[in-house]
């Protein structure tokens, strides 16, 4: 059977990708920050969310060893970051400066990204070099999948197809129209079959024709590579937008629009459950590469945890509730030690910063334990406006704050209130598609949507006019202000 053990209820916006190392759990959302939570018991590190993207999170992927997590945005970056203190250890930029979809890490901890305008990179990440790149049509790369033998990968585009590449970025097999409509997911199976001179791989992909399809790949040292249809599942009603393979890839996971996740019998292609419990659609789903847990994420700005066994009933969906298993690893006691107790949730009944008096402010540091900078802030008549716009500079030349940690937690903590109190609550149509932020001056460009006119004439000016919610091109360059929206923007700020 499988069971809820937890909901975690932590991001602001819809959820975008899931993904397991065998003691974390990350996360990451439109809402532009990655969260990451302990597996033992579900609760969040000290150092998380993890906020370095300008836009929102796409992907998120450990490396092997899970000491590194990369994550791409629609800034056209990959960051990588470190597991011990949470920090940035290098930023990629995509070549072309094209919104990244997608990121994964290979076996000997090469980092390949997809971005929309068809690319790939592959990055060497000891070295933190460009290897080279690649190409493959038009169409948005927004699914990649490494192969367990690290010798290859598969890629699936806006466009239907499914590509197999090699180390050199070369496309050696392609698979046509594999789903109508687009792909939106693809992962192989953890396990090689081997047959002499033959071995085999099994890869999932699912697509907007709502079907989840397994793939037999065989590669042959002289003969080259075959790819084989298995099995169809049509056991969800709407697009699937997700699907994962279970360890032992035995089992096989998808998510969908009908806002169903079900598991499958990969060997046999036979539905085994489907799980209700999403409110909204489910985007995105993962195994645990060392347990029977499942992960999955939502458009209900929820990530369920489940587990796969016999006889154990779930404990609901109120709270971060599964037990803690008893551990002797030394690196998961002393990241314990590190992770918060708890999240004090702020009283303050509006939504903008940029409202709230000196005392608001001084309420705010003590509920996030910076007791120590009261006298500080309170000294220099920080109200809501300034706090907004503090930076590590200012912190240190004017505030006269010494300690780098203590700068560093003060700017993330400004960040995730920034995200939190701008974001909850507010109508989605009066936030920017690009910050996710309430709109100052909203524009309307040649895509039919409303932007911030800031955010949108710096996304023409870098991303090759392209649109950011179609990816097509713009016709044109040109935006109008949207007085209507603005005015709508107004009311809503008098009425809170």
């Amino acid at each position: 059977m499988v069971s809820l053990i937890c909901t975690l209820r932590d991001h602001r916006d819809d959820i975008n990708w899931c993904a397991f190392s065998p003691k974390l759990l990350a996360t990451c959302s439109s809402d532009k920050t990655i969260r990451i939570y302990f597996t033992q018991d579900f609760s969040e590190l000290a150092f998380s969310p993890l906020t370095g993207h300008g836009y929102g999170v796409h992907c998120c992927c450990f490396s092997p060893c899970g000491q590194y997590l990369a994550s791409c945005s629609t800034d056209a970056t990959t960051v990588v970051w470190s597991m011990d203190t949470g920090d940035i250890v290098t930023v990629f930029e995509h070549p072309g400066r094209s919104p990244v979809r997608v990121c994964v890490f290979s076996p000997d901890a090469s980092l390949v990204s997809g971005a929309s305008d068809g690319t790939l990179a592959l990055w060497d990440f000891q070295s933190k070099t460009l290897r080279r790149t690649g190409a493959s049509t038009e169409a948005s790369i927004v699914a990649c999948s490494f192969a367990p033998c690290g010798q290859m990968f598969a890629t699936g585009s806006t466009y239907g197809d499914i590509r197999l590449w090699d180390l050199e970025l070369n496309s050696f097999q392609a698979v046509k129209n594999a789903h109508d409509l687009g792909v939106t997911s693809c992962h192989f199976s953890p396990k090689i079959q081997e047959d002499g001179h033959m071995s085999q791989f099994r890869l999932a992909s699912c697509g907007q024709d709502s079907q989840l399809k397994i793939w037999l790949v065989s590669r042959h040292t002289t003969a080259g590579c075959k790819v084989q249809l298995l099995h169809t599942l049509v056991g969800q009603s709407a697009p699937v937008l997700s699907c994962a393979f279970s360890a032992d890839g035995q089992l096989l996971v998808s998510g969908s629009v009908d806002k169903t996740v079900t598991v499958y019998d990969a060997n046999q292609g036979a539905l085994l459950y489907t799980l209700n419990h999403h409110e909204r659609y489910v985007t995105a789903c993962a195994f645990s590469p060392v347990t029977s847990l499942i992960a999955t994420g939502s458009m209900d700005k929820t990530v369920n945890v489940w587990r796969v066994d016999d006889g154990i009933s779930g404990l609901g969906d109120e709270g971060k509730s599964l037990p803690a298993e008893s551990s002797n690893d030394e690196n998961v006691a002393r990241m314990r030690n590190l992770s918060t107790t708890g999240r004090k949730l702020l009283g303050h009944s509006r939504l903008l910063v940029c409202d709230w008096s000196e005392e608001d402010v001084l309420a705010w540091l003590c509920a996030e334990g910076l007791e120590a900078l009261v006298s500080t802030f309170k000294a220099n008549n920080i109200d809501g406006g300034e706090l907004i716009c503090l930076t590590k500079e200012t912190l240190a030349a004017e505030l006269n704050i010494d300690s780098v940690g203590l700068r560093n937690k003060v700017m993330r903590k400004i960040e995730e209130l920034k995200m939190t109190l701008v974001c909850t609550g507010v109508p989605d149509e009066l936030l920017c598609p690009i910050t996710r932020e309430v709109m100052k001056d909203p524009v309307i460009a040649a895509d039919g949507y409303s932007y911030e006119r800031e955010a949108i004439e710096s996304w023409i000016n870098s991303k090759n006019r392209s649109s950011p919610m179609t990816n097509l091109p713009l016709q044109t360059t040109v935006v109008t202000p949207n007085r209507t929206l603005k005015m709508a923007i107004g009311r809503w700020k008098s009425s809170q």
